[in-house]
Formats: structure tokens, sequence, C-alpha cells
């Protein structure tokens, strides 16, 4: 960073701003004059939309688009999850296809890798993609998968090779979602939400310049998605703070967020919500009772560590250190700090926990809490994941014996 003059960049990019900024504009259209600025993601290549700057300058950036209510590229679902795979492992021909699109927010994405009998055991899957002739033919099924009843493109694993070991027989597709072949159905929670589908494919056809990576490559190109998955590169849970600001961007921009947000709205639940903690216990007068108190210092201590490991993550990315165990350990101190936080929520409440409707303890949140963190440890990689990659990969313990070795379809599965 010590190339860089902070001042410099800050007085760039507001000048930029001030040049540029109109709150009357179409939305695509600015973000399209956005992204060819490069401030739109100022971390990525020149010549890919950005600006080649080090992570750690972004928040100068961030502080002067936010004091202009100016809007951003669009970074909501699982669009730079797709954009940072595509610009390490895509050809020239699919960023120039996709990036401008992701950026623009034109194009909506998912990630079709889990399925029924390939969860956690994501190098499991079998939803197959055959070659014929210049076309991949696809066959399978796919499920837990946001917002794959809006999106235009998904990230498909698909298995390529039978007679290969599991890891070597994935390759790593776009897939259509509009196309013939392609069924989305709806998965109803128990928190009443509906942000997951069960996705079939039946003779889904896959145009050859849609294949990412070489053929066998897919395990390494799925990888590079779920790191940026872990270390929260997607950005797609904030909600902006131009919400109430007039100007016909910030109303298509509501329009967007009504849509797109929508599966996940219940994701701070999902997390906890730690920030109620303090509020309920006080309100409760339970803060008086010292066994609650010891667990709620229980949780803000977990809370804090969970901060700090975050924050040696986004350190790590300032300074461009490839993804450590900070990842995991992340992902794994999320999950303990939703379950103590859900814990926590219920002793403060009691059996009114359980109540819903607007009798309910904040309105049904709490009750929505408890049913909604359980996914905290299944998404993204179970809690058992996270635990083996911190086992084998941090403290080089012996790997767990394997039963599944050779061809993959000598391989027994559910």
């Amino acid at each position: 960073m010590d190339e860089y003059d902070e001042n410099s960049i800050r007085a760039d990019v507001r000048g930029w701003i001030d040049a540029n900024w109109d709150p009357n504009a179409p939305l695509v259209q600015w973000r399209s004059k956005l992204a060819d600025s490069g401030w739109g993601m100022p971390t990525w290549p020149k010549e890919w939309f950005g600006k080649d700057l080090p992570q750690g300058l972004v928040p100068i950036v961030d502080q002067e688009f936010s004091k202009s209510h100016a809007i951003g590229v669009a970074k909501t679902g699982i669009r730079l999850l797709a954009a940072a795979t595509l610009l390490e492992h895509g050809t020239e021909e699919q960023k120039k296809r996709f990036l401008r699109r992701i950026l623009t927010g034109e194009d909506t994405w998912c990630q079709l890798f889990s399925e029924p009998g390939s969860g956690s055991d994501l190098a499991g899957a079998t939803t197959r993609a055959d070659l014929h002739d210049d076309v991949w033919v696809v066959n399978g099924q796919k499920v837990w998968t946001t917002s794959a009843h809006h999106a235009d493109f998904g990230l498909l694993l698909a298995r390529t090779d039978w007679d290969a070991t599991k890891h070597d027989g994935l390759t790593y597709f776009v897939l259509d979602m509009k196309q013939k072949g392609v069924e989305v159905r709806p998965l109803k929670q128990m928190n009443g939400h509906a942000s997951f589908n069960q996705v079939f494919f039946t003779d889904a056809t896959i145009p050859l310049e849609n294949q990412v990576s070489e053929i066998g490559n897919g395990w390494k190109v799925a990888m590079t998605t779920l790191m940026h998955e872990r270390r929260g590169a997607d950005g797609a849970r904030g909600v902006p703070n131009t919400m109430d600001l007039p100007g016909r961007i910030y109303d298509e921009e509501r329009q967007e967020i009504e849509t797109v947000m929508e599966p996940y709205k219940w994701y701070p639940q999902r997390a906890g919500r730690v920030d109620l903690v303090m509020q309920r216990a006080k309100e409760t007068g339970k803060i008086s009772d010292p066994t609650v108190r010891q667990e709620i210092a229980r949780l803000l201590t977990m809370a804090r560590c969970a901060e700090w490991t975050a924050r040696r993550a986004r350190a790590a990315q300032q300074q461009g250190k490839p993804q450590g165990p900070e990842g995991s350990l992340g992902k794994l101190a999320g999950s303990n700090v939703a379950r103590q936080a859900s814990n926590v929520h219920t002793i403060i409440a009691g059996a009114s926990a359980m109540l819903t409707g607007p009798q309910s303890p904040l309105g049904g949140v709490i009750s929505e809490i408890l049913v909604s963190v359980p996914a905290t440890s299944i998404a993204g990689g179970t809690d058992e994941i996270q635990r083996n990659i911190i086992a084998e990969r941090v403290l080089g313990m012996p790997k767990e014996p394997r039963m599944d070795t050779g061809p993959f379809r000598n391989v027994k599965r559910n």
C-alpha cells in the first residue's frame, strides 16, 4: 500500500463522483459507467473493470461513495462469487460476456453445487454432463439452491468422467437457467421462508464456450468459489443506506432489492442476532439474573473472538495473502456464536420464545431465530467439514481413512 497516496486516491474518486453521479439516471446506465471507471470494483485488474488497488484502500473508496449516497455496482446474491471465479479461471471471452453484466446487475446468478446425496461431500456429485458433438448435455438434480427461481445463470459442478476418481471427474460450467430442460421447485423452510430450491435437469444443454477451465478441473474451480464464499466476497447481506432517498436510481435499486434480497432477509436471524441480546435482557429484567448474565458474557466473548478472526482474514486479504485457516475457523466460530445466541434468547424469553405473531417476543423475531440458527451449521460447509479442514490442513493431523478411492463408478453411494 506504501506506493499509493491515500489522499490522492480519495481526491480521484471524489472528483469522479462529483463529475458523474446523477440520482435521476437509470440504474443500469449508471452502473455501466461505474464499471468502466474501475471505481465499482477497485481491486479488480484494470483490464477487467478495476483499478488494481490493494484491498486496504477499498474503505477509502467506499467512504466517498457513502458521503455522496452514490450507488455501487451490483453485489447482491452470488454475483461476486461468479465474478471472482471467472476472473481466476474464465476465458477472455467469458470475462467479456459476463463480468460487465454482473456489475450492472443485468444478470442474476445461483450456485448449483449441493445434491440430495452429496451435500457436504461435494466431490460426490452425480449430476452428469455428457459431451455430444459440440454441446454438453446435463441430467440430474441439485438442491438448496438459493435464488434459482429468478437466476439467469448458474455455476454448475457436474460429473463428466465416471472412470476418474471422485475429485478428478468433475467439470465446472456456466449454465443458462432460462432454457428448456431446467425445472426449479421451491422448498418451504420451517421458518416460513422459501429461499432455497430444488433444480432438475433433463437434457439441458451447455455450449462448449460455457465450460470453465479444463475438463476434470471442476474441483479446483469450485474450491475458488467456496474460498470466496467463506471470505464473504459476495457482499450479499448488507442493506444500502439509500433506502429513503428520492430519485429514479434509488427507486430502481429498491425494486431490485425487493426481488434479489428477498431470499436473504432471514439471514440476520440465522446468525443469532447477538445485537438484540442486551436489549432483551434489560427489557425483561433478566439482566439481574446471575446465571443469565454468565451466559450473556460467554456469548459476547465468543462474538468478540469471532470478530477478531474475521479481522485476521480481512488483514490477510488486504496484504494479498492466499486463503488461510481463517475461512474455516471463522465459519465454525460463526456457528458456535449463533447456537449460543439462540440459547441465550431462549433463557431470556422462556416458553414465550416458541410463540409467533404480534403478541410474541419482538413480533416473532425470537422464534424465527430459534428455527433459523441450525442452518448456520450446515450452509457453506457443515461444522464437521470445517473441523476436518482445520484438523488436517492446519493442525497437520492424519487424514480420515478413505473408502471412496478408485473410479467413481465403483464408489458406493447413497
